[in-house]
């Protein structure tokens, strides 16, 4: 929310400083400076960074139910701080509330996800995994979506303050959500009989065993943090960036720069369920990762060096992400045991986070002071050549990770139809190694044989 009200928190007159008369003059505003502003995101990004490794742990040793009713509350608490720092407009106590605000609703998001995805891994675990982590991922980008078109108009219509609580209400709708998916996962749980297995796991879980989850698993966590390093600093910055470049040649205002940079989530809020469902079908996410991040690579330089319809880039951009999001992240349950799964996202999401961070501070410094001309295209242009760096890195690694897939047996790559193929043959091979263990129980080379008879009693 704070991102499509920007202008909002930063207009008008520095209403932090207690000692600015004019602050009077902010009316339905925050009066942030533009670092305040920003520090409304580091803080976020960099306690999602840190939280998540332990929140991760913590999912996997105490269960599905304690993560999500503790981080949707987060999420509600941290919410209402935040909205709450609007009464203290005008004091300097208003930017430390919202900070901590902001702490707190970092604390919870990143964990929640990491507690949905584990929730679905287990569920949907040889099944249609993939297309879970799609639906997911749509309804994710849907709120981005309708996040973007509708909470400026709200907060034109109703007033800063009504907005930001009503997003509070949005995270309390989502806590509600929260108890309901607790009972609906302890109900199934103990329909399959699996609640004391998941527990005797839980229990053995050690936060050391961190050091035996495998090399593929490592490979694609870092795959995923260069992939995302370059996405999400370019949709951060991408209107401005289009404003700058292409808005006197294609006569684009404010509004439609934000639209075109909106394209990305646009895309993948619609196909990635049904993504999700075709690589459930064909496997082959190694392949595709790796795919998706060679495409990538002509966006940046689209961007970069060329004054083509920006449009063109972000509808691209939104594919690649889509097919990246569907291969990669349903990619982590098949590389790491069930009770380690919390652990695995956690370790992937703080990976992802710390490079994410420390791509906009490279951005940031890249970028400078705002100047205009062609000075500020430069820059600009050094920028996309610096996200198009990450998506070769994101290359390197998607090829060692499909090298050390091969090298163990190719989980990543196989088709629905392979590993049903495999099930079938480890079956009969169960039952082949069973009717070859059955023999005739009076002959002296059997073991049950030879107990009775060294009890004495078995002829009897």
């Amino acid at each position: 929310m704070p991102s499509v009200l920007q202008d909002v928190f930063t207009e008008t007159n520095n209403c932090t400083n207690i000692s600015d008369s004019t602050c009077k003059q902010c009316s339905d505003c925050l009066g942030m400076s533009d670092s305040d502003y920003n520090l409304l995101y580091a803080i976020y990004a960099w306690t999602n960074a840190v939280v998540v490794i332990g929140a991760g742990y913590l999912i996997d040793k105490f269960g599905n139910r304690v993560g999500v009713f503790l981080f949707s509350a987060l999420c509600l608490v941290g919410s209402s701080v935040f909205a709450a720092g609007v009464f203290l407009k005008g004091t300097s106590a208003m930017l430390p509330v919202m900070l901590l605000g902001r702490l707190l609703f970092g604390s919870g998001n990143g964990s929640l996800t990491i507690v949905q995805n584990r929730i679905t891994a287990y569920w949907f675990k040889n099944k249609e995994l993939a297309m879970a982590f799609g639906i997911t991922l749509a309804f994710s980008r849907l709120g981005s979506v309708l996040n973007f078109f509708f909470t400026q108009m709200f907060e034109e219509t109703f007033g800063l303050t009504w907005t930001l609580w009503a997003g509070a209400f949005l995270c309390a709708l989502g806590f509600l959500s929260a108890i309901i998916v607790s009972a609906l996962d302890r109900h199934g749980v103990r329909q399959l009989g699996d609640e004391g297995n998941l527990q005797t796991e839980s229990k053995k879980l050690k936060f050391t065993d961190i050091k035996t989850l495998s090399l593929s698993f490592w490979l694609l966590a870092f795959t995923i943090m260069f992939f995302y390093n370059g996405v999400f600093p370019f949709v951060a910055d991408a209107s401005k960036f289009i404003k700058t470049k292409y808005g006197e040649k294609y006569h684009l205002s404010d509004r439609e720069s934000s639209y075109l940079s909106g394209a990305v989530y646009d895309v993948s809020m619609v196909i990635s369920p049904f993504l999700g469902g075709l690589i459930d079908v064909i496997g082959k996410r190694g392949y595709l990762a790796l795919l998706t991040a060679v495409l990538t690579i002509p966006v940046f330089g689209l961007l970069a060096f060329s004054d083509v319809y920006p449009l063109v880039a972000t509808v691209w951009l939104g594919l690649t992400y889509s097919f990246a999001a569907a291969s990669m992240w349903p990619s982590i349950p098949l590389v790491v045991t069930q009770a380690t799964v919390g652990t695995a996202m956690g370790l992937t999401t703080s990976i992802q986070m710390i490079g994410i961070g420390i791509s906009n501070v490279v951005v940031g410094q890249i970028l400078g002071s705002n100047k205009a001309g062609n000075a500020s295209l430069m820059r600009w242009k050094l920028v996309m050549i610096f996200l198009l760096a990450n998506t070769v890195l994101c290359i390197v690694t998607t090829v060692f990770l499909n090298l050390n897939d091969r090298r163990k047996g190719g989980i990543l790559n196989i088709s629905r139809k392979q590993k049903l193929e495999m099930a079938r043959l480890q079956q009969e091979a169960v039952v082949n190694k069973e009717s070859s263990d059955e023999i005739d129980p009076l002959l002296a080379g059997n073991r049950q044989n030879r107990r009775y008879l060294r009890d004495g009693n078995a002829l009897n």
